[in-house]
């Protein structure tokens, strides 16, 4: 038999391969479209990435014994949206790189409007899909409306703002400012994907605040990450350009606390997320697996 380990793996591999169906068939609803259009979304979204957001939607969903169709509308909406934004993330006026998910940016490899409309269908589809979801019409709203203050000004774009701001005056940046930052830049959307699988699966506020918690958690140790592999990365592992925060003068955890302070900040995050899902159990293994990925990852 399955070890727990190992079937915690296939569990989390079958939500990926269900994500994947899920973002083919919204994005062949655009087929009937413009051709360039078309494919330019295809590109920012089916060519590879970690699926971390779509997957702690299933995964969350799974630990309070939702059915897995409860949560693919949303898991395939908050991929869509992530990818809009590293669409745009990309683009010469904000991050200017010309690799992601080791292939050409959307801009590099169509121009630079096409890469900007793609990014706005992205975003619209991803809205249009939890609109028409087969769920209850209050779960559909509460949905909707988590998403959309996850993505906006209060969440991942305010939190892109600020990372422009930030750029090229990294010493300026205290380390509240970083994780304020960070918190609505990347962690925005995946506190998000943890409520959309909380709201798929009808749980209450208490366990929707300790989810949160951990997802607040997560968030911030999925960033940290981020700036540690930007230095001890290379470009072909990370499937995007290594060493440009540094060339950028990006505030960053390891420019502000130094690569132990990030390391040790790390350990912390990981042993408040164990301690957020400690009183679910077992059927918070996927949980607890995906959040020992965004720790371990070496891409």
């Amino acid at each position: 038999m399955p070890d727990a380990a190992s079937g915690t793996a296939a569990l989390i591999d079958s939500w990926r391969s269900r994500t994947d169906d899920t973002l083919q068939r919204a994005l062949d609803t655009a087929a009937d479209g413009e051709p360039r259009l078309y494919a330019a979304m295809r590109h920012a979204v089916l060519l590879g990435g970690k699926r971390m957001r779509p997957l702690l939607v299933h995964a969350t969903a799974h630990a309070f014994g939702a059915p897995e169709a409860a949560a693919d509308a949303a898991s395939a909406a908050v991929e869509l949206v992530h990818a809009y934004s590293l669409v745009h993330d990309d683009l010469p006026a904000m991050d200017d790189d010309a690799l992601r998910r080791g292939q050409p940016t959307v801009h590099v490899a169509f121009d630079e409007a096409t890469a900007i409309l793609a990014g706005d269908a992205l975003q619209t589809l991803a809205f249009a899909l939890l609109a028409e979801a087969p769920l209850d019409a209050d779960v559909r709203l509460a949905m909707v409306a988590a998403l959309a203050r996850a993505a906006g000004a209060n969440g991942m774009v305010g939190g892109q703002a600020l990372d422009i701001a930030a750029t090229g005056g990294a010493q300026s940046v205290d380390i509240a400012a970083l994780e304020r930052l960070h918190a609505m830049k990347t962690g925005a959307l995946i506190r998000a994907a943890v409520a959309l699988g909380a709201l798929a699966a009808g749980v209450d506020a208490p366990t929707r605040s300790r989810l949160d918690d951990f997802a607040d958690a997560l968030g911030l140790a999925f960033q940290i990450r981020d700036d540690l592999l930007d230095i001890e990365g290379d470009s072909a592992t990370l499937g995007k350009t290594a060493g440009k925060d540094v060339a950028q003068d990006k505030a960053t955890f390891p420019a502000l606390i130094g690569i132990e302070g990030s390391r040790a900040r790390l350990d912390a995050l990981a042993m408040r997320m164990r301690d957020a899902l400690a009183p679910f159990g077992d059927a918070a293994a996927p949980l607890a697996a995906l959040g020992r990925r965004a720790i371990e990852r070496s891409y």
